[in-house]
């Protein structure tokens, strides 16, 4: 099966999934979240991803976050869905339920828990991009996985019609290592996912970016982006950054996406609750929460 061989390019938000007191999703507040990101200039969103806890949803909800969050873009910016199934097969399914919804990319994890080898995971990958009818991001995410792929086994993932980009959540060094491995592919984008190395991955020429700061921040977020691709004035990027670092810094301090939610509720944005048996933001993260976006100039509840 062949797909439309679009390109990411951008900012992009891993976005939350607001949930309500009764740990319901909220959607209403779900479509002000996605307003909120595409009004400030993102380029893509990330429905059902791990910053939208899609591991303490059931298979349904994973469906009705896409399928609802596809109608709410309507179009607007590129849509990535968390798409991984255990199988190719349920992976597949899952995948192609998200292109008909409307998303254009899936964005799947390598194989893990069980020991695997790179032909193993080579294969899964080969299969998936195969039945899929959009492009494949694979999620490269060690810490979380405990899988490892390396540069030049993302080069050879990177030449599998269908596989689109590879999201990159390691260090400096490995994602400029595969930027430098990959970047003669046709079509295939390398994402920059920790937020202290967005400048850094950008000037090595790495074009695109998720980061779950963006889903309170997505007007600083476009403006350092642009900053560096569009206005070559690496001097302001670096001040812009040195002010966005606290939050960038609060982000994992306690378990996300809590952190990020005590931001954006901080703020006013619907963000509400995190799902059990993820802990809720301690107090001292929520008034930190209100003082770093009060620093960045927001007006806090």
């Amino acid at each position: 099966m062949s797909y439309a061989k679009k390109v990411m390019k951008g900012v992009y938000v891993p976005l939350i999934t607001p949930f309500n007191e009764d740990e319901s999703i909220d959607f209403d507040g779900y479509k002000k979240v996605i307003d909120y990101v595409i009004e400030g200039g993102v380029d893509g969103v990330l429905l059902a991803g791990s910053t939208g806890e899609f591991w303490q949803m059931t298979l349904e909800e994973q469906k009705e976050v896409i399928k609802k969050g596809c109608e709410f873009v309507d179009g607007r910016v590129d849509v990535v869905a968390g798409t991984w199934m255990h199988t190719p097969k349920e992976t597949i399914e899952l995948t192609n339920y998200a292109a008909d919804c409307g998303a254009d990319f899936g964005l799947v994890l390598p194989p893990f828990y069980h020991s695997n080898t790179e032909d193993g995971i080579y294969d899964f990958f080969k299969e998936v991009a195969e039945g899929s009818k959009v492009g494949i991001v694979v999620y490269h995410t060690p810490g979380n996985t405990a899988v490892e792929l390396s540069p030049s086994f993302i080069r050879r993932l990177a030449q599998i019609d269908g596989i689109a980009a590879v999201k990159e959540t390691i260090d400096f060094t490995h994602t400029s290592n595969t930027y430098m491995a990959t970047y003669d592919i046709p079509n295939f984008t390398v994402v920059e996912a920790n937020e202290p190395k967005l400048i850094a991955s950008y000037a090595v020429g790495v074009p695109a970016a998720f980061s779950i700061a963006f889903n309170a921040i997505p007007k600083e977020a476009r403006k350092l982006y642009d900053l560096v691709w569009k206005e070559n004035d690496i001097a302001a990027a670096r001040e812009l950054n040195k002010k966005l670092y606290p939050l960038y810094e609060l982000q994992e301090e306690e378990p996300y996406p809590g952190p990020i939610k005590a931001v954006m509720n901080a703020i006013g944005l619907p963000a509400g609750r995190v799902r059990k048996p993820l802990p809720q933001p301690s107090k001292e993260m929520r008034e930190r929460a209100r003082k770093v976006m009060k620093d960045l100039g927001y007006e806090v509840k």
